[in-house]
């Protein structure tokens, strides 16, 4: 790893805080079914440091349970835990499993998923190095990489949304370019909107949509919305569908239609009224795709439906990251700060934090490690917004200004749900600590920040 990356990644701005533990649930490791667990390029003497590895893993996760059960209290050396997780991804890029077995053994007996905010990032990074070396035919790589339960899954993302302004920033931002563009065309447009949202996922940007609208409806002038929303489960769908058309229910000046569309499904023409107005919602749709030609497909046909608008809302990146290196520093950047966040929205005793780690960020994090396993796909997820934009408009769009209405918005919304940092509201930047939103590209994107990272930007575009 070159010099500037390394210098970077030690400088993280990170809160080493401690943390009263939480209760974690440990997996019993058996030495059995050892064939093929590791790499094609591992000797088979390795397979007994695996095991070792593996099994003082599973001594920290019973030594979580047994803290909470005790109240202990630990610190960590954040630094040291970083400079360590650096040596452990740069031998693992290296294919260099001696070193890197010998370095998540050190890391898995200082980690904790209850401890501080290092110890817990750097814990969930430890297991995606630690599946990296394995081979996907191990049973072990299936236990590291575990995938939570959709009801498992619900509830961390609604404890997510329900205590920290990550997602409620981009979806009230969205909602607030999207009814803007609805009241420009009100006299044209029959009272009619038409959101195409292509990751609709539980629904929950939209009930604020709906209340916004009922707003500037009557009895006797009702307004038509409409959203088509694309997922990937039919389940999920149908429980969204449900809880979406129950909620507009409340509201009798609103004709509420929803529809969904399994992704990869056939569409034909998804206009049904005449001079609707349609918005597009790419709420963190384009961090989903696996290359960037898939990016460019999406954009195509967005131009092709003629919305008045699209709303792009981006999790942050920067530098390239088509190396594995630069991606797991870059990941590591993003993460530590989410994690870091979570202290200021969460009492450190809180088990609802400990499942929004468990069951969504540390599955992101493993996920975004591992995902080129099988081929060489694009990495997209950290592709820098400067570099987004300039997609955009190849792709004929061009971005809109963000109106005062939506920084007021915003402001006021980071100001009910920061709790113990002070809030900071730049035009381009900084630092500090804390959420803070920032004003950017001469205020045609707006962006969420922790301290002196960028974790999300909303931005409006329009088609030429």
């Amino acid at each position: 790893m070159e010099d500037s990356e390394e210098d970077e990644l030690l400088n993280l701005t990170l809160s080493v805080s401690s943390g009263r533990e939480r209760k974690k649930k440990g997996k019993t490791i058996r030495a059995n079914n050892a064939n093929s667990i590791i790499s094609p390029t591992m000797n088979s003497s390795y397979e007994g440091n695996i095991f070792r590895v593996l099994q003082i893993r599973e001594h920290m996760l019973r030594q979580d349970l047994h803290h909470i059960k005790k109240g202990v209290v630990e610190d960590g050396n954040g630094l040291s835990l970083i400079r360590l997780l650096l040596k452990t991804a740069t031998a693992v890029d290296e294919d260099n499993y001696g070193a890197a077995l010998e370095n998540l053994t050190e890391l898995y007996q200082t980690v904790s998923l209850t401890g501080d905010s290092v110890q817990r990032v750097v814990a969930y990074f430890s297991d995606g190095l630690a599946a990296r070396i394995l081979t996907r035919k191990s049973p072990f790589y299936d236990m590291l990489m575990e995938e939570p339960t959709s009801e498992e899954e619900f509830l961390a993302f609604t404890d997510l949304y329900r205590v920290s302004p990550y997602y409620q920033f981009a979806h009230f931002t969205a909602n607030q370019a999207i009814l803007e563009a609805f009241e420009a065309e009100e006299e044209r447009n029959n009272r009619a909107l038409h959101v195409i949202d292509f990751d609709v996922s539980y629904g929950f940007q939209w009930p604020c949509l709906i209340q916004s609208l009922s707003e500037k409806a009557t009895s006797g002038n009702r307004i038509s919305l409409r959203i088509t929303g694309f997922g990937n489960n039919m389940k999920e769908l149908q429980e969204t569908e449900s809880r979406l058309v129950s909620f507009s229910k409340g509201f009798s000046n609103l004709v509420f239609e929803f529809q969904w569309l399994l992704r990869g499904s056939r569409v034909i023409n998804l206009r049904k009224k005449k001079n609707e107005t349609v918005a597009v919602s790419l709420v963190s749709y384009l961090n989903t795709l696996s290359s960037f030609m898939k990016i460019s497909d999406t954009l195509e046909f967005v131009h092709s439906l003629r919305p008045s608008i699209v709303v792009l809302v981006k999790q942050e990146g920067s530098k390239g990251v088509r190396t594995f290196l630069s991606r797991f520093t870059e990941s590591l950047h993003y993460f530590a700060a989410m994690f870091d966040s979570l202290d200021d929205c969460l009492p450190l005793e809180s088990t609802e934090r400990l499942r929004i780690e468990k069951k969504l960020l540390g599955k992101e994090i493993k996920n975004v490690l591992n995902y080129d396993m099988d081929n060489g796909l694009d990495c997209t997820k950290y592709e820098r917004m400067e570099s987004l934009k300039v997609r955009m408009k190849h792709h004929g769009f061009v971005g809109t200004k963000i109106s005062s209405k939506s920084m007021i918005q915003a402001k006021l919304l980071l100001k009910m749900r920061t709790h113990y940092c002070p809030l900071q509201i730049d035009e381009e930047g900084g630092g500090g600590g804390g959420f803070r939103i920032c004003e950017r590209d001469e205020g045609r994107a707006i962006s969420l920040g922790w301290q002196d990272r960028f974790l999300l930007t909303v931005s409006p575009w329009q088609p030429l």
